[in-house]
Protein backbone atom coordinates (compact mmCIF):
# COMPACT_ATOMS: atom_id res chain seq x y z
CA UNK A 1 0.00 0.00 0.00
CA UNK A 2 2.77 2.36 0.67
CA UNK A 3 4.17 1.86 -2.59
CA UNK A 4 1.18 2.28 -4.33
CA UNK A 5 0.82 5.65 -2.29
CA UNK A 6 3.94 7.20 -2.91
CA UNK A 7 3.69 5.83 -6.64
CA UNK A 8 0.22 8.06 -7.55
CA UNK A 9 1.94 11.07 -5.43
CA UNK A 10 4.25 11.11 -7.90
CA UNK A 11 2.31 10.93 -10.79
CA UNK A 12 0.13 14.10 -9.82
CA UNK A 13 3.31 15.77 -9.31
CA UNK A 14 4.31 14.78 -12.71
CA UNK A 15 1.09 15.71 -14.35
CA UNK A 16 0.96 19.02 -12.34
CA UNK A 17 4.19 19.98 -13.43
CA UNK A 18 3.60 20.00 -17.28
CA UNK A 19 0.35 20.65 -17.05
CA UNK A 20 -0.42 17.64 -19.51
CA UNK A 21 1.39 19.47 -22.17
CA UNK A 22 3.17 17.59 -24.44
CA UNK A 23 4.99 20.17 -25.57
CA UNK A 24 6.48 20.62 -22.12
CA UNK A 25 7.45 17.41 -21.55
CA UNK A 26 6.26 15.07 -24.40
CA UNK A 27 4.42 11.88 -22.87
CA UNK A 28 6.04 12.28 -19.55
CA UNK A 29 2.45 12.65 -17.66
CA UNK A 30 0.62 9.23 -19.54
CA UNK A 31 4.06 7.32 -19.06
CA UNK A 32 4.23 7.97 -15.02
CA UNK A 33 0.43 6.94 -15.20
CA UNK A 34 1.51 3.47 -17.09
CA UNK A 35 3.85 3.40 -14.44
CA UNK A 36 1.64 3.93 -11.88
CA UNK A 37 -0.70 1.33 -13.27
CA UNK A 38 1.71 -1.19 -13.42
CA UNK A 39 2.28 -1.54 -9.45
CA UNK A 40 -1.18 -1.42 -7.80
CA UNK A 41 -2.24 -1.74 -3.82
CA UNK A 42 -2.15 -5.48 -2.71
CA UNK A 43 -5.77 -6.98 -3.09
CA UNK A 44 -6.86 -3.82 -4.96
CA UNK A 45 -9.92 -4.82 -7.22
CA UNK A 46 -9.07 -3.95 -11.42
CA UNK A 47 -11.07 -0.74 -12.13
CA UNK A 48 -13.89 -1.18 -15.03
CA UNK A 49 -13.82 0.38 -18.54
CA UNK A 50 -15.40 4.09 -18.41
CA UNK A 51 -18.76 3.35 -20.94
CA UNK A 52 -20.53 6.23 -22.40
CA UNK A 53 -21.79 8.85 -25.13
CA UNK A 54 -19.27 11.48 -25.77
CA UNK A 55 -21.05 14.94 -25.99
CA UNK A 56 -17.85 16.69 -26.04
CA UNK A 57 -14.06 16.73 -27.15
CA UNK A 58 -10.89 19.92 -26.75
CA UNK A 59 -7.79 19.12 -28.45
CA UNK A 60 -4.50 20.93 -26.72
CA UNK A 61 -0.62 20.27 -25.63
CA UNK A 62 -0.92 16.89 -27.82
CA UNK A 63 -4.13 15.40 -25.87
CA UNK A 64 -7.58 14.89 -25.88
CA UNK A 65 -10.17 16.31 -23.36
CA UNK A 66 -13.42 13.72 -23.55
CA UNK A 67 -16.59 14.99 -21.92
CA UNK A 68 -18.27 11.57 -21.65
CA UNK A 69 -22.01 10.82 -20.57
CA UNK A 70 -21.63 7.51 -19.07
CA UNK A 71 -24.27 5.01 -18.95
CA UNK A 72 -25.89 5.92 -15.33
CA UNK A 73 -26.13 9.86 -16.71
CA UNK A 74 -22.97 10.92 -15.00
CA UNK A 75 -20.99 13.36 -17.04
CA UNK A 76 -16.85 12.77 -16.54
CA UNK A 77 -14.03 14.86 -18.39
CA UNK A 78 -11.11 12.25 -19.42
CA UNK A 79 -7.68 13.32 -21.06
CA UNK A 80 -6.28 10.99 -23.48
CA UNK A 81 -3.14 11.06 -25.69
CA UNK A 82 -4.53 12.74 -29.03
CA UNK A 83 -6.39 10.65 -30.52
CA UNK A 84 -9.39 10.85 -33.51
CA UNK A 85 -12.67 11.31 -31.51
CA UNK A 86 -16.15 12.23 -32.59
CA UNK A 87 -19.03 13.61 -30.49
CA UNK A 88 -21.67 11.14 -30.49
CA UNK A 89 -19.89 8.24 -30.47
CA UNK A 90 -20.53 5.75 -28.10
CA UNK A 91 -17.40 4.92 -26.49
CA UNK A 92 -15.33 2.60 -24.03
CA UNK A 93 -12.02 4.14 -22.25
CA UNK A 94 -9.50 2.41 -20.23
CA UNK A 95 -9.72 2.78 -16.35
CA UNK A 96 -7.87 5.52 -15.29
CA UNK A 97 -6.63 8.44 -11.80
CA UNK A 98 -8.91 10.60 -11.39
CA UNK A 99 -7.37 14.09 -10.40
CA UNK A 100 -9.50 16.90 -8.65
CA UNK A 101 -9.10 20.57 -9.29
CA UNK A 102 -6.60 19.99 -12.41
CA UNK A 103 -5.18 22.72 -14.64
CA UNK A 104 -4.32 22.93 -18.01
CA UNK A 105 -2.50 25.83 -18.86
CA UNK A 106 -3.05 25.25 -22.35
CA UNK A 107 -6.93 25.63 -22.24
CA UNK A 108 -6.42 27.71 -19.83
CA UNK A 109 -8.77 25.97 -17.35
CA UNK A 110 -9.14 24.08 -14.74
CA UNK A 111 -11.49 20.98 -14.29
CA UNK A 112 -13.02 19.87 -11.07
CA UNK A 113 -12.05 16.52 -11.78
CA UNK A 114 -10.57 14.68 -14.51
CA UNK A 115 -9.52 11.20 -15.27
CA UNK A 116 -6.18 10.81 -17.16
CA UNK A 117 -6.85 7.28 -19.40
CA UNK A 118 -3.99 5.42 -21.98
CA UNK A 119 -7.38 6.13 -24.70
CA UNK A 120 -10.48 3.94 -25.93
CA UNK A 121 -10.47 0.20 -24.93
CA UNK A 122 -11.11 -0.16 -29.15
CA UNK A 123 -10.19 3.25 -31.11
CA UNK A 124 -12.85 5.30 -32.56
CA UNK A 125 -14.27 4.86 -36.15
CA UNK A 126 -15.23 6.83 -38.61
CA UNK A 127 -13.94 8.95 -41.14
CA UNK A 128 -11.37 11.40 -41.46
CA UNK A 129 -13.81 13.85 -43.06
CA UNK A 130 -16.20 13.56 -40.22
CA UNK A 131 -13.68 14.21 -37.77
CA UNK A 132 -13.17 17.81 -39.74
CA UNK A 133 -16.70 18.31 -40.47
CA UNK A 134 -16.87 18.06 -36.18
CA UNK A 135 -13.88 20.31 -35.47
CA UNK A 136 -14.95 22.81 -38.27
CA UNK A 137 -17.01 25.85 -37.27
CA UNK A 138 -18.76 26.05 -41.00
CA UNK A 139 -20.31 29.86 -40.78
CA UNK A 140 -23.61 31.47 -39.10
CA UNK A 141 -25.51 28.05 -39.14
CA UNK A 142 -22.66 25.71 -38.38
CA UNK A 143 -24.80 24.37 -35.25
CA UNK A 144 -28.19 23.88 -34.36
CA UNK A 145 -30.27 22.47 -30.85
CA UNK A 146 -31.52 19.61 -30.42
CA UNK A 147 -34.87 18.62 -32.20
CA UNK A 148 -37.03 18.51 -28.70
CA UNK A 149 -34.90 21.23 -26.95
CA UNK A 150 -36.84 24.35 -26.15
CA UNK A 151 -33.95 27.09 -25.38
CA UNK A 152 -34.94 29.96 -23.66
CA UNK A 153 -31.94 32.70 -22.16
CA UNK A 154 -32.71 36.32 -21.62
CA UNK A 155 -30.86 38.85 -22.78
CA UNK A 156 -27.68 39.80 -21.52
CA UNK A 157 -28.27 42.74 -19.07
CA UNK A 158 -27.01 46.36 -19.55
CA UNK A 159 -27.06 48.90 -22.70
CA UNK A 160 -24.77 46.98 -24.51
CA UNK A 161 -27.09 43.37 -24.07
CA UNK A 162 -28.60 42.09 -27.17
CA UNK A 163 -30.90 39.28 -28.15
CA UNK A 164 -29.15 36.58 -30.96
CA UNK A 165 -31.83 37.47 -33.46
CA UNK A 166 -31.59 41.50 -32.83
CA UNK A 167 -27.49 41.39 -33.54
CA UNK A 168 -28.90 39.92 -36.87
CA UNK A 169 -30.78 42.65 -37.55
CA UNK A 170 -28.66 45.60 -36.40
CA UNK A 171 -25.49 43.86 -37.37
CA UNK A 172 -24.76 47.45 -39.62
CA UNK A 173 -25.08 49.38 -36.64
CA UNK A 174 -22.95 47.03 -34.12
CA UNK A 175 -20.35 46.14 -36.88
CA UNK A 176 -17.34 46.71 -34.97
CA UNK A 177 -18.70 47.68 -31.23
CA UNK A 178 -18.36 45.87 -28.42
CA UNK A 179 -21.64 43.87 -27.21
CA UNK A 180 -22.61 41.47 -24.88
CA UNK A 181 -24.81 38.34 -25.19
CA UNK A 182 -26.59 35.61 -22.99
CA UNK A 183 -26.73 32.14 -24.19
CA UNK A 184 -26.94 28.46 -24.10
CA UNK A 185 -23.72 26.85 -25.67
CA UNK A 186 -24.76 24.35 -28.52
CA UNK A 187 -20.95 23.39 -29.92
CA UNK A 188 -17.24 24.19 -28.87
CA UNK A 189 -14.72 24.00 -32.05
CA UNK A 190 -11.73 23.94 -29.96
CA UNK A 191 -8.03 25.09 -31.10
CA UNK A 192 -8.64 26.05 -34.87
CA UNK A 193 -6.38 28.85 -36.28
CA UNK A 194 -5.64 29.25 -32.34
CA UNK A 195 -9.10 30.42 -31.44
CA UNK A 196 -11.90 28.50 -29.50
CA UNK A 197 -14.94 28.60 -31.80
CA UNK A 198 -18.13 28.72 -29.43
CA UNK A 199 -21.63 28.58 -31.03
CA UNK A 200 -24.70 30.16 -28.77
CA UNK A 201 -28.41 30.30 -28.76
CA UNK A 202 -31.17 31.89 -26.68
CA UNK A 203 -34.26 30.56 -28.15
CA UNK A 204 -35.06 33.65 -30.35
CA UNK A 205 -34.65 33.47 -34.00
CA UNK A 206 -34.95 30.47 -36.02
CA UNK A 207 -32.87 27.98 -38.11
CA UNK A 208 -34.87 28.65 -41.28
CA UNK A 209 -34.10 32.34 -41.45
CA UNK A 210 -30.32 31.89 -40.06
CA UNK A 211 -30.65 33.88 -37.35
CA UNK A 212 -30.61 31.83 -34.10
CA UNK A 213 -26.82 31.14 -34.14
CA UNK A 214 -23.85 33.15 -33.05
CA UNK A 215 -20.56 32.07 -33.30
CA UNK A 216 -17.97 33.64 -30.83
CA UNK A 217 -14.42 33.20 -30.45
CA UNK A 218 -12.63 32.99 -27.19
CA UNK A 219 -9.55 31.66 -25.53
CA UNK A 220 -12.20 30.79 -22.68
CA UNK A 221 -13.20 26.90 -23.27
CA UNK A 222 -17.19 26.63 -21.99
CA UNK A 223 -18.79 23.76 -21.91
CA UNK A 224 -21.57 22.30 -24.17
CA UNK A 225 -24.99 22.93 -22.05
CA UNK A 226 -23.72 25.91 -20.03
CA UNK A 227 -25.45 29.28 -19.99
CA UNK A 228 -22.91 32.20 -20.56
CA UNK A 229 -22.71 35.55 -21.00
CA UNK A 230 -20.05 36.69 -24.01
CA UNK A 231 -18.66 40.12 -24.22
CA UNK A 232 -16.49 41.24 -27.27
CA UNK A 233 -16.20 43.16 -30.30
CA UNK A 234 -18.89 42.24 -32.99
CA UNK A 235 -18.16 42.16 -36.65
CA UNK A 236 -20.75 41.35 -39.86
CA UNK A 237 -19.99 39.85 -42.87
CA UNK A 238 -16.52 38.10 -41.59
CA UNK A 239 -14.83 35.86 -44.14
CA UNK A 240 -11.65 33.85 -42.88
CA UNK A 241 -11.58 32.06 -45.80
CA UNK A 242 -11.97 27.80 -45.74
CA UNK A 243 -15.44 28.02 -45.37
CA UNK A 244 -15.64 30.16 -42.13
CA UNK A 245 -17.83 32.76 -43.30
CA UNK A 246 -19.96 34.40 -40.86
CA UNK A 247 -22.92 37.05 -41.40
CA UNK A 248 -22.29 38.17 -37.63
CA UNK A 249 -19.43 37.09 -35.62
CA UNK A 250 -18.28 38.03 -31.83
CA UNK A 251 -14.37 38.24 -31.50
CA UNK A 252 -11.99 37.94 -29.00
CA UNK A 253 -14.96 37.78 -26.21
CA UNK A 254 -14.89 37.21 -22.68
CA UNK A 255 -16.81 34.52 -21.28
CA UNK A 256 -18.96 34.21 -17.77
CA UNK A 257 -20.07 30.90 -17.02
CA UNK A 258 -23.53 31.41 -14.85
Amino acid sequence: MHRHLLTAAAVCGVIAGTGLDASANPGMAMQAFTSAKAAPAPGAKEASPIKGKVLQTLESGGYTYVLLKKEDGQKVWLAVPQTQIMVGQEMTFRPGMEMAGFESKSLKRTFDKIIFSEGPVTPAKGSGKESKENRKSPGSKGASAKADEKIVVEKAAGADGYRIADVYKLKGKLDKKKISVRGKVIKVSSNIMSKNWIHLQDGSGTSKKGNNNLVVTSQSVPVVGEVVTATGILYKDKDFGGGYKYGVIMEKAEIVVE
